[in-house]
Formats: C-alpha cells, structure tokens, sequence
C-alpha cells in the first residue's frame, strides 16, 4: 500500500483519539475541544490528491489503472478523457457533472478513501475549456503526475503547460515517462537526458523522473494467480521505485506529518486531563473509604460507650442475685419442712431442679429488663448517629442510605435479639455454676437419713403392734418407745440438716455471684456487639456504592495505561518535523 506506515499511523492515532473519547465519557471528564472529534469522524485529514495530466494517448488513465491495481479509469486508442475527471470514494458507484467540464465519479474502492485522483483531458486537447476547471486542482494537488509519451516526450503542449504552473506547484511535480516498453533501454536513457536538459531550460529545475510501462504493470497486477513472470513484469514496468518514492513522500509531507504531531499532542493533553480525573476519582474514593473508616470508629466508640457502663450493670445484677439468694433460700427452707420433705420420701425429691428453676426465672427476669433498657437507649444512640451519618454520606457521596422506617425495623430486630441473647444467657449461666448437683447431693444424704429412720420408726411400730396382737408382755411398749425414740431423732437430724442446708446453699449462692457476673459480663459485649454490627450492616450502601467506583476505576486504569503506551509509541513512530524538514519516515 501506497504510504502505508503513515496511514497505519493516522489509524491508531484515530482510535487512540476514540478511545480517549470514550474513557472521557465513562470517567465523566471535560475535554472542552481537546480532540478533533470531527476530524476522526472523517478519518483524520483529507485524502491525498493526485493530478494527472499530458498529452492525448500519453497513457494517463492507464498509468493510474497500473498505480493503484484496479480498473479505475476506462483506457481506449481514442481521446477517452474529454472532461476533468475527478475520483473519490463513495458507497456506490455514481458519476456527476459538478461544473463546466468538471465530473465527479464515486467509486467505492477502499484506496480512494485515502487517494482521491484527478484525470484531465490531454493538454493538446482540441478544447482549453477543461483548464479553468482543472487550475484549483492542480493549485491543491499534493502530486502533480506530467505524463510524456515515449513516442513524443517533447510535446510542446505539455511543456507548455508545466511552465504555467505557480511557483509553489512545481515542487509536487513528477515526471512520467510512459510506454517504455516500447523503446530499447539504451533509447530510454537517452530521452531521460534529453527531458532532464528541457526541464532545467523550461521550469529551471529536474523534478523527480521516472519511466514506467503502465502496461507491464497492469498485466502484472491483474495476473491471476500472481507468479514469477508477474513479479519479473512489475519489476521491468518500473512501478516498484516510483510507488517507493510515493510512499516517502506521503510518509513525509511536512503539513501532514505537522498536523499528525499536533493531533498527537492534543490526544496526549487530552490523555492527561482524563489522568486527572481518573486521580481525582481515585482520591475520591480513598476520601470516601476514609469517611466509612471514620463512620466505623464511631460505631466503635459508641460500642465502648455502653459497654464502660456494664460495670455499673453487673453491680445491680450482683445486688439482685444477693437479694433473690435470700428468697431462694427462704423458698427452699420452706420445701425442707417435715410434712413435705417425708411426703418426697415417698414421691421422689425435685427440689434441686425447682430451686434451680426458681433462680433462673428470677434473674433472667432481671437481666432482660436491664438488656430491654438498654437495648432501647442503643437503638435512640443509633437512631440519632444515623440522622447525621446520613447527611454526610449525602453531601459527600451523593449516595441515600435508606429511609428511617428501614432503620427501625433493623433496630427492632437487632433489640429483640439482644434482650433474647442476654436472657439466654442469664439461664445458662445459672447451670453453668452447678448449684442443682451439689444441693442434689445434699439433699440425697439428707434423704437417705430420713428414710432410714422412719423405716426403723415404722418397723419397730408395726413390730411392737404385732407382739400387742400377740399378746407378748412388755415387748409392745418396749418397741413403741424404740419406734418414738426414732422418730424423735429423725425429726431433729431433718431439723439440723434443713438448717444446715439452706445455710450452705445460700453461702454457695452468694460464692457464685462473681463467677456468675463474670459469665454474663462476656455474653453482654458478644450481644452488643452484634447489636452494632447489625447498625453497620446498614451501611451496606456506602460499601456497595465503593466497591462499584472501585470496580468502575480498575479497567479505566488498564485501559488508560494502554492508550497511554499506544500513544507513546506513535509519538516514537512519528517523524520529526524540523524548520519545515521532516526526517524520514
């Protein structure tokens, strides 16, 4: 392809000029006209213009058929280029007068997006008419193709009108010297000389100068498949070197190179407003995530907050335990009186399980009045924490945390949870400290001997009231007072032990106060803490809303570290433009 590292260049300058456009939009970023959005739409410049022109039959709409490799320009013996013809790229193929002799054709070939041609009528021409038509071409024509006929390289007419042209077209000209294969090498040099000597004495100055054969390059480029013999026909046409210095000087148009460089830069400024951006959005989010720290600690120092006051808690819990000791231990010497502990000799003794029962009840009444007060003084503090949490995370990301309603309900629950937990735990920390085993054992051993005296009470009676059957003498009284003498004792050993027994119970009630505060007071901050973790799960938007800017930000920095490499390396690519001069390509 004709200049094809420059177009290859002003491709990925569009799409990097694209991709910047894009980024812009998803990071939200002004350019304020930094890109040429217009110009990339188009392609990123004009297509290059080339003019044709020389004498009738000098071959020029072959020489373009053999330039570009297609069909372009219908070829005949005959005159066939009787008006200014104009080629450009179209969706379809389509042919308009536009002024006097001047015609556009569409064509849709991809070449023509970056070539538009122009074929003239021969200078020769019976008719001057094309001329003014063909004047404002030619004045903005970037390659000038003079056409000469090997037959006639010295018409008049075509020298003619390479003297008209201005000063600053002359530096486009090129010199074609057609039809070589009709003339020997020896002969081609000759009138190569003889063209160079006409050039110094008509215009002072050799443009550059080549010989071609259209025709030796159109059956190479059309050659189907393509071999050796179409490689050896295109390298004997001469096309190589002309497309050669074709593409140098596409590649190294000093305007075109300029306005690449420039494009360059405004892609780059353009790159590093959307860096700013993308670091304030960065900053942001690290702003934002400081915010959500800040918010967290709060939470914390609430935390904090009520727990310093559970010390004051366990204290009316320990006052309550002492209080209910003693009423459990009043309630227990009841149970122990004679009627019902010989009634339990009989039915079985549960006492340790009801007195066990008695105390949970009781403290577990407590503590849940104490965690319902304070479950509702930490859902107000919660309540009043997010009203201003709520106005900050508004103003400083935009972001609603959700209405009030919401708020209570989770407060509600996380409550409940709270009383129920602490409850639960006041239960289970009464048969953690095992009080119902060891009053169970002691009121084994008190059982075993009560049941032992009023078994010997009983048989000693039932003996005595068999001897009185019997009529035996004396042995009826001796075993009624043997039977009284035990009941006797076993009335004062049950009196004894009951006091013994409500005395140890209430002194080891009152050993396991402190071992008893001590379990609670671990199982109050675990459910305090999940009441406020519950408040900071309500917070669930800000982290949903960091973690989508996060998400958002991660393949905008791939990609603009991409854009940025690519960019980087069309500006190494780039050729650098000097007072006019540009460096090869």
């Amino acid at each position: 392809m004709l200049g094809e590292r420059y177009f290859a260049a002003r491709e990925r300058l569009s799409d990097v000029m694209a991709d910047i456009a894009a980024l812009a939009a998803e990071t939200g970023t002004h350019l304020d006209g930094l890109l040429p959005l217009a110009e990339v739409a188009r392609g990123l410049g004009p297509p290059f213009l080339f003019v044709v022109c020389g004498e009738v039959n000098a071959g020029k709409s072959t020489f373009l058929n053999g330039l570009f490799g297609t069909e372009l320009c219908s070829v005949s013996r005959l005159p066939e280029t009787k008006k200014v013809i104009h080629y450009r790229h179209g969706g379809r193929a389509s042919e308009t007068a536009v002024a006097g002799l001047l015609e556009e054709r569409c064509r849709p070939l991809d070449f023509l997006r970056d070539f538009q041609l122009v074929d003239t009528p021969g200078t020769n021409a019976a008719s001057t008419e094309w001329q003014p038509q063909a004047d404002g071409l030619v004045a903005a024509a970037e390659v000038i193709f003079v056409v000469f006929p090997v037959s006639n390289p010295w018409g008049a007419a075509t020298w003619n009108f390479v003297s008209r042209l201005p000063r600053q077209a002359l530096g486009q000209v090129v010199f074609i010297l057609q039809q070589i294969d009709q003339r020997a090498p020896a002969d081609i040099a000759v009138i190569l000389g003889h063209l160079r000597d006409l050039a110094l004495k008509r215009i002072g100055q050799v443009p550059p100068l080549f010989a071609v054969s259209a025709k030796l390059a159109c059956d190479a480029k059309f050659a189907t498949p393509p071999g050796a013999a179409a490689l050896a026909e295109l390298v004997a046409s001469g096309y190589p070197a002309l497309e050669e210095f074709i593409s140098r000087h596409v590649c190294s148009a000093p305007a075109r190179c300029d306005l690449l460089e420039k494009w360059r830069a405004q892609a780059a400024a353009a790159l590093r407003r959307v860096d700013e951006q993308i670091d304030s959005q960065t900053r942001g989010i690290h702003s934002h995530g400081s915010l959500l720290e800040t918010i967290e600690r709060e939470i914390d120092g609430m935390r904090e907050q009520f727990l310093s006051r559970l010390p004051r808690h366990l204290t009316g819990v320990a006052e309550v335990f002492q209080t209910e000791s003693v009423g459990v231990a009043k309630l227990l010497g009841k149970r122990l009186g004679v009627a019902r502990s010989v009634w339990r000799l009989f039915v079985g003794d549960r006492t340790s399980q009801e007195m066990e029962a008695v105390i949970i009840a009781r403290l577990q009444a407590t503590v849940e009045a104490v965690a319902q007060t304070d479950g509702g003084e930490v859902a107000d503090a919660c309540r009043s924490h997010w009203d201003d949490v709520a106005a900050r995370v508004r103003q400083a990301l935009g972001v609603d945390l959700g209405d009030a309603v919401h708020l209570d309900d989770t407060l509600a629950v996380a409550r409940r949870r709270f009383v129920q937990r602490l409850g639960s735990a006041a239960s289970q920390g009464i048969g953690n400290l095992n009080l119902r085993h060891q009053l169970g054992k002691d009121l084994l051993r008190r059982n075993v001997a009560l049941k032992s005296f009023t078994f010997m009470t009983l048989f000693l009676l039932a003996a005595g009231a068999t001897c009185g059957a019997l009529a035996l003498p004396w042995a009826p009284l001796a075993l009624c007072g043997l039977s009284a003498a035990f009941c006797i004792a076993g009335l004062l050993i049950g009196r004894l032990t009951r006091k013994s027994l409500i005395a140890e119970f209430h002194e080891r009630l009152l050993d396991t106060c402190g071992a008893y505060a001590s379990t609670l007071r671990s199982d109050y901050e675990e459910a305090l803490r999940i009441v406020f973790q519950d408040y900071a799960d309500s917070l669930a938007a800000i982290r949903r809303h960091l973690a989508a800017e996060k998400r958002a930000l991660e393949p905008r920095l791939r990609r603009w570290n991409e854009v940025f490499l690519t960019l980087k390396a069309i500006e190494q690519d780039l050729p650098v433009s000097v007072t006019g001069q540009t460096t090869e390509w």
